[in-house]
């Protein structure tokens, strides 16, 4: 396990999730996968690298809000891909990772639960804060 994909364990383990995605900017108007935790091996290739606009991650990079679905098996939202019912995940949360100064995306963080679930304020807020502790690790880093 890398050490992103530790992180993002200890992420779904705080938020009660199943699942879980880091996608991060590499170019301008693209996402690549950093991390997944949960998802099928046959969505690997699909979640690889993702326009802004499309897919969960994708519309949380593009509108730079966070990006719920309550009930993944039965509604896309008019955002997810037919492809993200294969992970079994109904309740599905993304939010964008921005910059220090907030100026720009650097990436999203999403996770997913089993059961249809509308989150919280609170969740959705807590998430925001890994969020932001993803940016501080990436900041530091470049």
């Amino acid at each position: 396990m890398t050490e992103r994909e530790s992180w993002l364990m200890r992420v779904l383990e705080a938020m009660g999730c199943v699942t879980g995605t880091v996608h991060r900017v590499r170019e301008e108007g693209w996402l690549e996968v950093e991390a997944a935790l949960g998802v099928p091996e046959a969505l690997m290739p699909v979640i690889q690298r993702i326009p802004f606009g499309k897919g969960i991650a994708g519309a949380a990079a593009a509108t730079r809000e966070p990006v719920e679905l309550c009930n993944l098996q039965k509604d896309l939202g008019g955002v997810a891909k037919e492809g993200a019912r294969q992970t079994k995940v109904a309740g599905s949360l993304a939010v964008p990772v921005f910059s220090a100064d907030g100026s720009t995306v650097l990436g999203t963080l999403g996770v997913g639960v089993r059961e249809p679930h509308e989150f919280t304020c609170e969740e959705k807020s807590r998430l925001a804060g890994f969020a932001a502790e993803l940016a501080r690790v990436w900041q530091s880093n470049d």
